[in-house]
């Protein structure tokens, strides 16, 4: 029997608790194919992100030590990648990046595509009921585990 394929993207930096609980998810349905996004994707977000390599290499050994499984990780140059056009049973997201998978199978669907089994994943919350963000991480706010830093 094949396996099911699960789609998941992000750029994944800082790696947080909001992240693994979507690759924990991703994993229990099949083999993972993540899209991580580009150095030029990224690039256009309103704070510093550590080049692809970095986060590439980052996110592979997080996978290693999570879930025991070499990552299958591809560059993620718009916000549809492969999933537009190669099959998926599963698309993984967070409440913020539900709109795209939405548009994804919208997408499909204009190209007489199956659509995609949408999972979304609610938020992590940090310490304060607040969503564990990487924005707030980098504000310096709460750490990767959601505990709050400064008051």
């Amino acid at each position: 029997m094949t396996k099911e394929k699960a789609a998941i993207g992000g750029t994944f930096e800082p790696l947080h608790d909001g992240h693994k609980a979507l690759l924990k998810k991703a994993y229990e349905l099949g083999d993972v194919y993540i899209g991580l996004t580009s150095d030029a994707m990224a690039k256009r977000r309103y704070r510093d992100v550590m080049p692809y390599g970095q986060r590439k290499q980052i996110l592979e050994q997080c996978i290693r030590r999570e879930f025991g499984v070499q990552a299958n990780i591809f560059e993620l140059r718009d916000p549809y990648g492969p999933a537009i056009s190669e099959h998926f049973d599963h698309i993984v997201v967070s409440p913020e990046t539900y709109p795209i998978a939405e548009k994804i199978n919208q997408i499909r669907a204009n190209r007489g595509l199956p659509s995609i089994d949408i999972i979304k994943i609610d938020f992590v919350l940090a310490q304060d009921g607040k969503p564990i963000s990487a924005t707030r991480i980098k504000n310096g706010e709460i750490d990767e585990h959601g505990v709050l830093l400064r008051k």
